[in-house]
């Protein structure tokens, strides 16, 4: 084999091994790919119980009751809620209405186990994918002002 044959096989052979590992993280990552699920998208999906999961949406107006440190609320895209239950302190801008992306577990019974819970930031503002995933579902209704 010429010198300009093994450097061509050399060339094909690490684009080759190049494909196959990017191939295999995107096969390890496929259910991380997408940054939280919208309640109404959880529920198409039926994910098992113990799946460890991202949900935004908004925290529905009444659906917060405290017991100490205890926690628990509905998350909703104002076309299907999702019960969170959460142990923890709340971040400072967590209120009902708000934009919120929880982190956690499916529980057994279809509730949801949040670790963690991220609030928006500021009064005007909701996280783009939330807001864009309302949008999607027909169920957006604009800026608050």
């Amino acid at each position: 084999m010429t010198r300009k044959g093994k450097r061509l096989t050399l060339i094909i052979g690490a684009l080759a091994a190049l494909g196959l590992a990017a191939g295999l993280i995107l096969f390890a990552l496929r259910d991380n790919i997408v940054f939280f699920y919208t309640p109404s998208e959880l529920a198409q999906k039926q994910v098992a119980p113990g799946a460890r999961l991202r949900i935004g949406g908004l925290v529905k107006e009444g659906s917060v009751v405290k017991n100490g440190r205890d926690i628990s609320f509905a998350v909703t895209d104002r076309t299907k809620d999702l019960d969170v239950t959460y142990t923890g302190l709340l971040p400072d801008l967590f209120r009902e209405g708000q934009g919120v992306v929880v982190d956690g577990q499916l529980q057994p019974g279809g509730a949801f186990r949040a670790d963690s819970v991220l609030a928006k930031h500021d009064e005007r503002y909701m996280p783009r994918d939330v807001a864009d995933a309302l949008k999607k579902q027909g169920v957006w209704q604009g800026e608050k002002k």
